[in-house]
């Protein structure tokens, strides 16, 4: 298929984002580069001239999951040229290429400029594999995130840690943050196209620092733009977070009494294995020192079950710590080998009879803990900014980040109402608005 730089026709493209808010950010930023190309964006699923899929390596499920969404592309639409980008992209661009109508296979130093190389191609089929290193980095400022009423606002890409069961640091490169002022300017043109709420996306965002300004400097600098209602931080690792930033939860209207805090086992030889920066003891008293200046935060944490060497003893150390802290949910991950990990030469193997057993198990006791959390806000007045209508109801967020169903039948989309509640579901709490 050829392009022309002026796109005298109007070709289609559609858009499927795997993985994690980083990437669905980077998805948003790539769409808008698209339109102002001349492209039509369609809904994924529907005919489209070109296919784009911003890929996930975490699991070894999302590999799978990338290949399935291929052939599912190739059985909807044959006759569209498929771009994969991203993680996995970065990670196993040879063997992508086998993949029926792939055309482009573009790392993440490069997707940003996607559209680029479809509008100046180079050869029937693109590589753009690039070594990424350590720079501070701009992002195109479209001020736009059209699938999120919460804009996600990339701040920082890549990782020093290197927890031996991870590839992220292999397939998203080293720690590089992004250029303060250019965070800022997104920010601003967030709220002039109507977003309310920004979430702070990257991969590990607690070690942001650029020219002497550090993640404090981001939320001081965004507390200042006018119209911007809620700063949401995204999952942040403990060991990075530096205790200044509670005084400013506490105090801020502005900013979310929320944290995503990665936990991945509550077990202290399997956190020594895994490479992790602290001890359970340490984590425990970061929680207290934050619940201290932040009682009414809402808490969600990480966890991997079925991590080598995690007997019986060492699950239930995690399943004691999980359940005996006030976490609000937590996010189970199975064990997954991963190439270029070093926990993958580690020996005593879990059966994955057991790592499915001990999943069921923790997903059941988060289960019960969003239960509780939804629960205690019984009766109740908070403050939700209601993002979409679905199944005869609007739902939205509290900053602590309850999830709220509200019954009503006006447009209430991207609105901030106070919300009384009232009952509660599985993981949800029923609301109504005071008038």
């Amino acid at each position: 298929m050829g392009y022309s730089t002026a796109m005298d026709r109007r070709e289609t493209v559609s858009f499927y984002s795997q993985g994690c808010r980083l990437n669905h950010s980077e998805t948003a930023t790539i769409e808008q580069t698209f339109i102002s190309a001349g492209f039509q964006v369609v809904e994924f699923g529907q005919p489209a001239d070109v296919v784009v899929v911003n890929t996930c390596t975490v699991t070894e499920r999302g590999d799978a999951d990338t290949r399935r969404l291929v052939h599912k592309v190739n059985r909807q639409t044959p006759h569209a040229d498929i771009a994969l980008i991203g993680c996995l992209a970065q990670i196993q661009k040879d063997k992508l290429f086998e993949l029926k109508n792939v055309k482009w296979v573009i790392g993440n130093n490069e997707k940003v400029h996607l559209v680029d190389h479809l509008l100046n191609p180079t050869g029937d089929s693109v590589t753009q594999v690039k070594k990424i290193n350590a720079s501070p980095f701009r992002v195109p400022i479209t001020g736009k995130d059209p699938h999120h009423v919460r804009a996600n606002l990339k701040i920082q890409d890549g990782c020093d840690f290197y927890c031996s069961f991870c590839i992220i640091p292999f397939a998203r490169g080293p720690a590089r943050s992004r250029v303060f002022d250019d965070i800022l300017l997104e920010a601003q043109a967030y709220v002039e196209n109507g977003h309310q709420e920004v979430v702070l996306t990257g991969v590990n965002i607690g070690t942001y620092e650029y020219d002497g300004h550090t993640f404090l400097d981001i939320i001081d600098g965004l507390s200042a733009i006018e119209g911007l209602q809620r700063i949401r931080i995204s999952s942040i690792e403990p060991t990075t977070i530096p205790y200044e930033l509670f005084d400013r939860m506490a105090s801020s209207h502005m900013l979310c009494n929320y944290l995503h805090l990665p936990l991945q086992s509550g077990s202290d030889p399997i956190l020594k294995a895994m490479s992790r920066k602290y001890t359970v003891t340490e984590y425990k008293t970061f929680l207290d020192r934050v619940l201290s200046k932040v009682p009414s935060l809402g808490l969600g944490t990480d966890v991997i079950v079925g991590f080598p060497g995690e007997t019986d003893d060492l699950f239930d150390e995690t399943y004691h710590f999980l359940n005996e802290n006030p976490f609000s949910y937590f996010h189970v991950f199975s064990y997954s080998e991963r190439s270029l990990a070093r926990s993958k030469k580690m020996p005593h193997k879990v059966s994955d009879h057991l790592i499915h057993k001990r999943s069921k198990q923790l997903r059941e006791l988060s289960k019960l803990k969003r239960q509780a959390f939804h629960q205690s806000k019984l009766g109740q007045i908070e403050y939700v900014l209601i993002e979409h209508y679905k199944n005869g109801y609007w739902w939205g967020h509290t900053t602590d980040f309850a999830k709220v169903a509200i019954e009503s039948s006006d447009d209430l989309t991207n609105v901030i109402k106070p919300v009384t509640f009232i009952a509660h579901g599985s993981d949800y709490v029923l609301g109504a608005i005071i008038q």
